[in-house]
């Protein structure tokens, strides 16, 4: 019998488990992990392998930790590209341009996604000496690397995806920001606009700011106002969800290698900031798995939360910590047995040694503690869980270099006066599939709805309820099936009567939760973070673009290193609907910012 749902097995089936050159399955979801497991052990010494690949295996099919899609798809095989997260430079000429975009093909092929900064594009109608002709700016060689990915399929296992970062002050900013207006328009790309805090600056006392030429590094003989460019912003995001908002200002103040350079660009969802050329390998711990049982309540009612039961006496902090142990050496060897495409890439990935262990299940942990996820004591859920795994996790790292040693960049490194294995340890990554299989929420983002399709055979599907709030429905004795039914149609227990406050407080989906909180959790969880946060900001329908502009506002504000939003309805082809009539399974054009699985 498998350790995996039904429904995670054929995940692993499609995505992840070997196959013989007609097709047919060669391995199990056991094999899988145990394949997955020796390759990461491979770097040890031969005497401590063994021990490794079980701690490994063990902790991986307890569903208490999972690596990034890559490792489980690649680990084992000949030139094995385990990581998932890259950025790649793009130069302003035609040879350098189309020389990235081959590399990011490349990497697409193993799994990975890439991100680039196009902010060093010469803008459009820009002298080209070259050819005595004028440029075309950033946005049509955006389109072009859209194109190419259209013509990689990710490792078999996802469409190619693709983070474009264009600086404020680019003269082509407007363009940019307008460039997935048309739905379906660059389809393999998220966009974020770079901003830093001079820009925010002048958009909050309405001051200019002055458009400037990459090519010369002059001003571009244009000014705007600073308003102006975030108002389009906002109106953008508002129609389509995009673009974003990276904040290199908070980026490169919490930059832990500023000896190697500034950062400008991250990966495809916003939660890894890496130098040009830079790799890293991320992985996720369960939250739930740490939960102890509350006596014979198993069911995780709000009863838990309202008696005033302390969470930290539900954590089981000695197997939690022995774990972020476990799981930060694993991601420090898959490092030493990755294969890496490019020598630039193998270079500046072995000098740094980033790693990025995140969570995922928080927003069931908060379910089964009976905390709301809009609430304080959420916050203080976060303040002790994530403050325990950031010291845990360099405490992990420092011992990791005393025993095997630094990383080589230390020197240029806000460390260069200790011992640490990585540069880097933390991440929270929105974990889409790797939740599926561990059978919990993704990442740290609330629930979306409660309610589900579930296909079986013979294209027979039924509405199926969130089987948490079922178990309390029960418990509580407002559970009927007409209860399950409204639930289908609405999504949410916005409207529906009979239910008690303290359960519609705990079971909020994510357009009901005040877009405020939405940023106060992301915030919360930063502060504890090396890298960067994957969030998103739910808005109903009905927000306007003042209530997108002053979130933007917000999050920089509370130090987020990016903020992304989505308004409920802003697209025809959402990947996630209220109605379960509406759910569209799988990915769908216009929307990559949850394939770092």
């Amino acid at each position: 019998m498998s350790i995996f749902s039904e429904d995670a097995t054929k995940i692993l089936e499609k995505r992840y488990l070997l196959k013989d050159p007609a097709g047919r399955l060669i391995e199990t979801p056991e094999q899988m992990l145990y394949r997955v497991a020796r390759t990461a052990a491979a770097a040890e010494g031969k005497k401590d392998r063994a021990y490794w690949e079980e701690k490994f295996y063990k902790i991986m099919a307890d569903k208490r930790f999972l690596p990034n899609s890559p490792a489980l798809a690649n680990a084992g095989r000949a030139k094995g590209q385990l990581a998932a997260c890259f950025v790649l430079p793009v130069p302003d000429s035609i040879e350098g341009i189309f020389e990235t975009m081959k590399r990011a093909a490349l990497i697409h092929k193993t799994g990975g996604g890439t991100g680039f900064s196009f902010s060093g594009i010469r803008p459009k109608d820009d002298v080209v000496s070259s050819t005595g002709g004028v440029a075309s700016g950033p946005v049509p060689f955006i389109a072009a690397y859209n194109c190419a990915t259209d013509a990689i399929k990710q490792g078999g296992m996802r469409r190619g995806a693709n983070m474009a970062v264009l600086d404020y002050w680019h003269p082509d900013i407007m363009e940019f920001i307008s460039s997935k207006e048309q739905e379906g328009a660059l389809a393999n790309f998220n966009i974020s606009v770079g901003a830093d805090r001079k820009f925010m600056a002048e958009v909050e006392r309405d001051g200019e700011i002055e458009f400037l030429n990459p090519r010369t590094g002059r001003p571009a003989g244009k000014k705007v106002r600073a308003g102006e460019i975030m108002d389009a912003i906002a109106s953008a995001a508002w129609a389509n969800g995009e673009p974003g908002i990276l904040f290199f200002d908070h980026i490169n103040h919490t930059n832990s290698v500023p000896g190697c350079g500034p950062i400008r660009a991250t990966n495809p969802c916003g939660e890894q900031p890496l130098q040009d050329y830079e790799s890293c390998n991320l992985g996720s711990l369960n939250l739930l798995a740490y939960l102890k049982p509350l006596g014979s309540n198993r069911s995780g009612t709000p009863e838990s939360g309202k008696n005033g039961i302390n969470f930290t006496e539900r954590i089981d902090w000695g197997l939690l910590g022995q774990d972020i142990t476990t799981a930060v050496r694993f991601l420090d060897n898959i490092i030493d047995v990755n294969y890496y495409v490019f020598p630039e890439t193998e270079e500046i990935t072995l000098g740094n040694r980033k790693i990025g262990l995140g969570v995922m299940g928080f927003a069931d942990l908060l379910i089964e503690l009976g905390i709301p996820y809009a609430s304080e004591e959420s916050l203080q859920v976060i303040e002790g869980v994530m403050s325990f795994i950031g010291e845990r996790a360099r405490t992990a790292s420092a011992l990791l270099g005393r025993e095997k040693g630094s990383f080589p960049n230390i020197k240029k490194s806000i460390y260069r006066d200790r011992e640490m294995r990585n540069a880097t340890v933390t991440t929270i990554a929105p974990t889409g599939t790797l939740s599926m299989l561990a059978d919990t929420s993704s990442g740290i983002e609330p629930l979306f709805g409660l309610s589900y399709i579930k296909e079986v055979l013979e294209g027979k599907q039924f509405a199926m309820t969130n089987r948490r709030f079922e178990a309390v429905a029960r418990e509580r004795g407002f559970w009927s099936e007409a209860l399950q039914d409204e639930i289908g149609k609405k999504g949410s227990l916005g409207g529906i009567e009979g239910i008690p406050e303290d359960v519609r407080g705990v079971f909020a989906t994510a357009f009901e939760i005040p877009a405020e909180w939405h940023v106060r959790i992301q915030a919360a969880f930063q502060k504890y973070v090396d890298n960067a946060v994957s969030k998103t900001v739910n808005f109903p329908h009905e927000a306007g673009t003042g209530d997108v502009r002053s979130v933007y506002m917000l999050a920089w504000k509370l130090g987020c290193k990016g903020i992304t939003i989505y308004r409920t309805g802003s697209r025809i082809n959402q990947v996630l609907r209220f109605k379960a009539k509406d759910r569209i399974n799988g990915e769908t054009p216009g929307d990559c910012r949850d394939c770092q699985g």
